[in-house]
């Protein structure tokens, strides 16, 4: 076989839920829930090696959520919920792309979504190439995508958007406020009251992440790791690390390994260890 249709796109589990209990959303990969009745809220579970998670979103009927596990729906009265959990490469590019989460949309920006999720809840038994293309096209749609959530304050964007480009070099929330032209204690009321963490609290999340995704490349060191995501050293970025995530880099990356590892195929698992011997 020249391509594999799943490795790119693929549908993983259906959950098609008219409920008014909480629902918690597990599983590698992106989750997409569409609220057709009702009206809930929507927030990231506790995850390992995860950080916290900023407060609920509110979420309207017709509205849609996209994030990664473990994602939290509660429904504020009865509501009707499907949610797609989507694995492959273009799931994890639009999921990496997501500027927070987790992250509500409105139906109307993408239109087609709502058809083309209910078209892959019905038909599971369809050829996985059929269901592959289905994800493809929705992810598509998803592309479109606006988020539901009210603009944030320009000051407190701007300063995401400075502290996504620039996290390896700022020296931290002064500098941050002197570039934006702002008082320290306005940029971080401001900010604090927008998204719900204060700057200098943002800043670590963006540099947890960035090292996170860092150290799933082997042959990257501590040191290497650190001065790239903006920590003075390789000791440093440890104990932030342990802070934020309740383990060491070290012990994120064998994890981060093993289940790798877990989601290969004999033959890959076979291939991967021979590179190693």
């Amino acid at each position: 076989m020249l391509y594999h249709w799943e490795s790119t796109a693929a549908l993983a589990a259906v959950r098609d839920e008219q409920t008014s209990a909480p629902l918690t959303l597990t599983g590698e990969g992106l989750w997409v829930c569409l609220l057709s009745s009702g009206s809930c809220t929507a927030a990231l579970g506790d995850a390992p090696g995860a950080l916290p998670a900023l407060p609920p979103k509110p979420v309207e009927a017709g509205g849609l959520v996209l994030g990664r596990s473990p994602l939290v729906l509660a429904p504020e009265g009865d509501s009707h919920l499907l949610c797609l959990l989507l694995t492959g490469t273009a799931p994890a590019q639009l999921l990496a792309g997501l500027p927070e989460q987790p992250f509500p949309a409105r139906g109307e920006t993408c239109p087609g979504a709502a058809e083309l999720m209910g078209r892959l809840a019905g038909e599971e038994a369809a050829s996985s190439r059929a269901r592959s293309q289905m994800v493809f096209a929705l992810l598509c749609e998803l592309a479109n995508a606006d988020s539901a959530a009210p603009p944030l304050p320009p000051l407190a964007a701007a300063a995401i958007e400075d502290i996504r480009a620039n996290y390896a070099g700022l020296y931290g929330v002064e500098e941050l406020s002197e570039r934006l032209g702002v008082s320290k204690s306005h940029l971080i009321r401001v900010f604090t009251a927008a998204v719900g963490v204060p700057p200098g609290r943002y800043l670590t999340s963006v540099r947890i992440e960035a090292a996170m995704k860092l150290l799933l490349h082997r042959e990257y060191s501590l040191d290497v790791v650190a001065s790239l995501c903006g920590f003075s050293g390789a000791n440093y970025l440890c104990r932030v690390f342990k802070k934020e995530t309740g383990q060491t880099p070290a012990q994120w990356r064998a994890a981060a390994a093993r289940t790798a590892m877990a989601d290969l195929t004999a033959e890959e698992k076979t291939r991967e260890q021979e590179m190693f011997i």
